[in-house]
C-alpha cells in the first residue's frame, strides 16, 4: 500500500493459509498499515526494513511498538541514515510522525529471513543507500527489489551515500542473475520483471 506524502510502497507479505507474515518498508501511516494487518487478520512477526531512508523506515519504531515485534534489517551501513530521519522528515519539510529507527538485528549479504515457511535470501545492494538489501525467495521466483529497480527506472543516487556505478552493479551483479522470470515489487510505482528490465529499462540496455 503506498503510504506517505513520498507513496512509498510498504508491503504485507504473508501466507496464505496460516496468515504469519512481516511488512517490509513501514514508512509511514502506521494506523493504515495497522488497520490492513488487522482485516486481513495477518499475524505478524517481524518488521522488515530495505534501507534507512524516512519514507521507507519512518514508521517503523511506531509499529514495532504497536505489534510488540522486531526490526530486522537492513545493512549496518545504513544505521547512519537511520539514526537521522527525523532530521531528514526536517530537510524535507515534511511532518507525519518519521521517527529514528532502531532495528534488532542487522542483515549481511547471504543472510537469510523467514516468515512461516517461506525463507527469503539476502542480498546487500549498495548504491541508493550504503546499506540497502533486498528480499529473494527461491522458491516462488519473487524479489522485494525496495529502491534499487523499478518499472523502467533505477533508485536514485544523488542523495547522502548514493553512488551510481554501485548501483548498478548491484542490479548487474546481484538481481539479473537471478533469472529473466523473477518477478519484483520495489518502494514506489508498479512492479515489473527482471527479464523486462534487463531488457527495456533506459539505465541497463
Amino acid at each position: 500500500m503506498p503510504v506517505t506524502p513520498f507513496q512509498q510502497n510498504c508491503c504485507l507479505l504473508f501466507d496464505e493459509d496460516t496468515l504469519a507474515g512481516v511488512v517490509v518498508d513501514p514508512g509511514g501511516d502506521v494506523d493504515r498499515i495497522l488497520a490492513a494487518i488487522a482485516d486481513a487478520g495477518i499475524r505478524v512477526e517481524a518488521i522488515w526494513l530495505t534501507h534507512g531512508h524516512l519514507d521507507h523506515a519512518g514508521g517503523a519504531m511506531a509499529l514495532k511498538e504497536a505489534l510488540g515485534v522486531p526490526i530486522v534489517g537492513p545493512h549496518i551501513a545504513d544505521r547512519g541514515l537511520l539514526e537521522n530521519i527525523e532530521r531528514q522528515a526536517a530537510m524535507y519539510g515534511v511532518g507525519g510522525g518519521f521517527r529514528n529507527a532502531y532495528p534488532d538485528t542487522w542483515l549481511g549479504d547471504g543472510d537469510s529471513v523467514s516468515f512461516g515457511s517461506h525463507r527469503f535470501q539476502v542480498l546487500h545492494c549498495p548504491g541508493h543507500a550504503p546499506g540497502h538489501v533486498v528480499f529473494y525467495n527461491r522458491a516462488t521466483r519473487f524479489l522485494h527489489a525496495g529502491d534499487v529497480l523499478f518499472q523502467g527506472s533505477v533508485g536514485r543516487t544523488d542523495l547522502p551515500g548514493g553512488d551510481h556505478a554501485a548501483l548498478i552493479a548491484s542490479i548487474k551483479e546481484k538481481l539479473l542473475p537471478l533469472g529473466d522470470d523473477v518477478t519484483f515489487v520495489c518502494g514506489h510505482g508498479p512492479g515489473s520483471t527482471l527479464g523486462e528490465e534487463r531488457l527495456h529499462n533506459p539505465y541497463l540496455v
